[in-house]
């Protein structure tokens, strides 16, 4: 049996996308920023997909700009808030494309505050407050954790940010949560950044939304594309499959994420019986519907991740299995977890599409990977079956 058990790092593309996608594939090929018919056709489509994309959204076509992904999205966001100098400030659980562009910046010159998460990896409203100053530029809250999954009250911190000071920007990178949560784009949010491929639509093309008033300079300069703002053919195969993605996923939101949670809660609970020593990470309570993460003691993640891939379970570890240090995850040391209990780290992220007998497999699986991780361990008391150095 395989069971595909890693939607957090990209989905299937689904068949609407799909479907929305290969007439500009095949014959619909002009460039978008011609005169004659075919290009004109591919304006049309692409500026059809723009309004589909933003009305799932409920935001203006016009704020919406296409993207290669969230990676680009973040960075623009970012260095664009940044041009003209100022402080930014950002929580200690973001994605890499938005914490390593915050270190970027700080080595150009402007100052980064990284604010604190608590146990659950939540950010509290205060917290944040404490961490603005007269001249931040702009604040990024990621909308929900791509390791954890937890989800962030954006609409109140973002209207926190803005009672202290209606000048600094407030980005969130909505890119796990976007067609699996509504999102609260609320007047206090003044970007926010998504990715087809994180639901159901092709890798490779992502949307920056930039509130009207906001004025962004451009990343890419060049032949003026996307109203000025970013320049480069544009990718209308790949905006078609965004804006179809999104809107079945909007479509079929609330009974697809009634389903993902069920399937996620029964992934949760037969783990953490069937495995002594493990422990759920992220917020029971503000959670993604999909996402399952664990740690588990005198385990090594990516041994698991790899022992699961043998018996057919595809999931992932938070560990930074590319590092040549092998560092534990950034999120969990956030929250709060030790060295050596953030290396025992794995993620497991359902979708809809999944079944219970999938999740029964999952779990009978984890249950023999840990067995034998820990039956290979020096940090694993065979006799006992406990951790060593247990008190």
């Amino acid at each position: 049996m395989f069971v595909y058990c890693d939607n957090a790092a990209t989905t299937p593309i689904c068949k609407p996308a799909l479907d929305a996608m290969l007439p500009w594939l095949e014959t619909g090929y002009g460039n978008a920023s011609g005169f004659y018919k075919k290009a004109r056709e591919a304006k049309k489509a692409l500026e059809g997909a723009r309004r589909t994309a933003a009305s799932c959204l409920g935001v203006a076509p016009e704020a919406l700009y296409f993207t290669s992904g969230g990676t680009e999205s973040d960075n623009w966001a970012l260095k664009g808030a940044c041009e003209a100098g100022g402080h930014i400030a950002v929580s200690a659980v973001e994605h890499h494309a938005v914490l390593h562009t915050a270190q970027y910046l700080k080595k150009r010159g402007h100052p980064l505050s990284v604010v604190p998460v608590d146990g659950d990896g939540l950010i509290h409203a205060e917290t944040l407050v404490k961490a603005l100053r007269p001249d931040t530029a702009i604040v990024s809250v990621i909308y929900a954790n791509n390791e954890i999954g937890t989800v962030q009250p954006v609409a109140g911190l973002a209207r926190a940010v803005k009672e202290y000071s209606k000048k600094i920007l407030f980005h969130t990178d909505a890119i796990q949560a976007a067609g699996h949560i509504p999102l609260d784009i609320s007047k206090d949010i003044d970007m926010l950044s998504l990715s087809a491929h994180k639901f159901g639509g092709p890798k490779g093309v992502g949307a920056l939304y930039i509130k009207a008033d906001v004025k962004l300079p451009p990343l890419l300069h060049g032949g003026g594309h996307e109203r000025g703002k970013r320049s480069t053919t544009e990718n209308v195969a790949g905006a078609a499959g965004l804006a179809a993605a999104l809107d079945y996923m909007c479509q079929n939101r609330d009974n697809f994420a009634r389903r993902t949670a069920s399937l996620r809660d029964k992934l949760v609970e037969g783990i953490l019986s069937a495995v002594p020593y493990s422990s759920l990470t992220g917020s029971r309570e503000y959670r993604l519907p999909g996402n399952a993460s664990f740690v588990f003691a005198a385990v090594e993640g990516e041994s698991l991740v790899l022992q699961l891939d043998l018996m057919g379970v595809a999931a992932s570890s938070g560990s930074a299995c590319s590092s040549a240090a092998l560092d534990p995850s950034h999120v969990l040391l956030a929250i709060g977890l030790p060295h050596e209990k953030a290396h025992g780290s794995l993620r497991l992220t359902v979708g809809h599409e999944n079944t219970e007998e999938e999740i029964d497999y999952v779990i009978q699986s984890v249950k023999t990977a840990v067995e034998r991780c820990r039956n290979m361990s020096p940090l694993w008391d065979a006799k006992k079956g406990e951790p060593l150095h247990v008190h």
